[in-house]
């Protein structure tokens, strides 16, 4: 069984466009697209950036509620008012990824009722709708005050492994990372290594449903 690779960048605004337009120039000649979690509030001229790279196949993640305990009412509001930012700048998106990697039940609660596709958290991207997930860990650079070529290697070694099992290798990177010396390399060491194991690229929003994966 063949893996499916989904290469997530976060943290993406003025101070950072820089970096994240580097990361996806390395990443088109391997064909692979990026699914760009998007926090409108903090996109700035970015947005421009955004835009032109959904019109090359990147897809729009919406990005944010981190809170463990939000409740549905409050989830809502925060939605709705996300949306509204996304329509003013000329983006959409149905599929959602919660800060922290975490979505609460009121989030969950609150993403069905604005018909919300898909929630993407740290272990499996769920239909909202049916509950149904495709499983699949995220792999990160997560720790800024610590990184090094240990981290660099257990990233790499992660993706290997996860592609080789089959599934979905789920690869993010935080664009405030990539200033540090190893954070770039590591993360297309990754998505190499994932190839290499025949992993197909695709995004969040592109991802097969798990209807169809377990039809096959």
């Amino acid at each position: 069984m063949h893996s499916q690779l989904v290469v997530s960048l976060s943290g993406i605004g003025p101070q950072t466009l820089d970096r994240c337009a580097d990361l996806a120039a390395a990443l088109d000649p391997r064909q692979v697209p990026l699914s760009l979690l998007v926090a409108p509030r903090e996109l700035g001229r970015a947005q421009e950036w955004v835009r032109h790279r959904t019109s090359l196949g990147d897809a729009v993640v919406l990005h944010g509620l981190g809170q463990r305990r939000l409740p549905a009412y409050e989830a809502g509001l925060l939605l709705m008012g996300a949306r509204l930012q996304m329509d003013a700048i000329g983006l959409s998106a149905d599929t959602f990824a919660p800060r922290r990697c975490v979505a609460s039940p009121g989030t969950l609660i609150a993403l069905a009722k604005h018909k919300f596709s898909r929630c993407a958290d740290a272990h499996a991207v769920r239909e909202v709708g049916s509950g149904l997930a495709t499983l699949g860990r995220l792999h990160a650079l997560t720790e800024r005050t610590s990184f090094g070529e240990l981290r660099s290697l257990a990233l790499v070694y992660a993706a290997a492994r996860s592609a080789r099992r089959g599934g979905l290798t789920r690869i993010t990177v935080d664009a405030r990372d990539l200033h540090r010396p190893g954070a770039r390399q590591a993360v297309l060491d990754a998505v190499d290594i994932a190839l290499a194991h025949d992993a197909a690229p695709t995004t969040y929003v592109r991802l097969p449903s798990p209807r169809l994966a377990s039809a096959a």
